[in-house]
């Protein structure tokens, strides 16, 4: 039996501003880190829970486009949306805007910065900001940190394989 250890993932609520800051480090380049997060195809085999189907409808991703994707559970499914700001391959940065369509009116803004670390390792940082304290808690209750923890649990190995 074979045992993977991933990395650990840090995600802290922001005292000052109502932001969840998410630092996790990565065995990949930062070129190969980004194409995961912009390609549709590599996206829907890592994004969110692993007890989750993504059915991505749309996904656009350049500066203007926009996504949208579902996550099914058995009969349940969560639908995401939002409008890519930026994109940028050159400097590894995304800036969109992020929607659960099931709370239509909290609408955060996120950002994603990949760092080259050398020797084939990368730093992401990403920042979500939303309208309010409430809805930053809220954000960090909804069980998001076991989505993001699995999430890029499933990342590394797609980044491995």
């Amino acid at each position: 039996m074979t045992t993977t250890t991933h990395p650990e993932t840090t995600i802290t609520a922001d005292r000052d501003v109502p932001l969840v800051r998410i630092v996790r480090e990565f065995d990949a380049t930062p070129d190969q880190v980004f194409r995961a997060h912009v390609d549709p195809d590599l996206l829907a085999q890592w994004l969110g829970p692993r007890d989750v189907e993504m059915r991505i409808d749309r996904f656009d991703a350049r500066t203007g486009g926009e996504y949208r994707y579902v996550h099914g559970r058995g009969d349940d499914e969560y639908a995401f949306h939002g409008s890519f700001h930026e994109v940028r391959p050159e400097d590894h940065t995304i800036v969109q805007t992020f929607t659960f369509e099931g709370m239509p009116d909290h609408v955060a803004l996120e950002r994603l910065v990949l760092t080259d670390l050398g020797n084939g390792r990368t730093r992401l940082e990403a920042t979500s900001l939303v309208d309010s304290f409430a809805d930053r808690d809220a954000f960090l209750a909804s069980g998001m940190e076991d989505g993001v923890n699995q999430g890029y649990e499933q990342l590394d190995d797609l980044l491995a394989g």
